[in-house]
């Protein structure tokens, strides 16, 4: 075959398509599919609004979907989970519980502040206290919006209750 019918049928020919899983065709794992979903179904419920509820009452239903999350998690994440929302609740009592992205989470104005990454959620090494720019933790020109937990003692418990107060202020 001369290289002119060569380069021909090259242009017309189709390319050839490989088989790709889901994960590498969207570049998402499994637990990023499963958190959006979560997230999904979150913005369903909300905008749906419903029911004449009460504030106060539909606060008590997002506190128990993010109690009964919490319960849902395995037993290293659910203590520190407990103690995180216990945290909260003592030193930011005006923060509202929600679930954000399937994960513990309390907001201010109706935007997330911080939130409780359990380490099962992405097969990480830790658990993560995140915070997200509504949070007032501004220090300088450069300041920390994640926290690595692996346990909680008094000093650690200290450093959250010293955050949570900044944060929500």
């Amino acid at each position: 075959m001369t290289d002119a019918k060569k380069a021909q049928r090259k242009a017309t020919t189709p390319a050839r398509r490989t088989e790709r899983t889901d994960a590498a065709a969207d570049g998402f794992t499994e637990e990023e599919r499963s958190a959006m979903k979560e997230r999904a179904k979150e913005l369903r419920a909300a905008s749906r609004g419903g029911s004449r509820a009460s504030k106060a009452e539909k606060a008590a239903e997002a506190e128990a979907e993010l109690l009964a999350k919490i319960a849902e998690l395995p037993d290293e994440d659910r203590s520190l989970a407990e103690r995180v929302h216990a945290l909260v609740k003592a030193h930011a009592p005006a923060l509202a519980p929600r679930l954000w992205y399937g994960m513990p989470a309390y907001a201010k104005d109706g935007k997330v502040l911080c939130f409780f990454q359990p380490a099962s959620k992405f097969k990480a090494r830790y658990a993560t206290l995140g915070f997200n720019d509504v949070a007032a933790l501004d220090e300088g020109v450069m300041w920390p919006t994640a926290f690595a937990l692996t346990g909680l003692g008094p000093a650690v418990e200290d450093r959250i209750a010293a955050l949570l107060k900044t944060a929500a202020r």
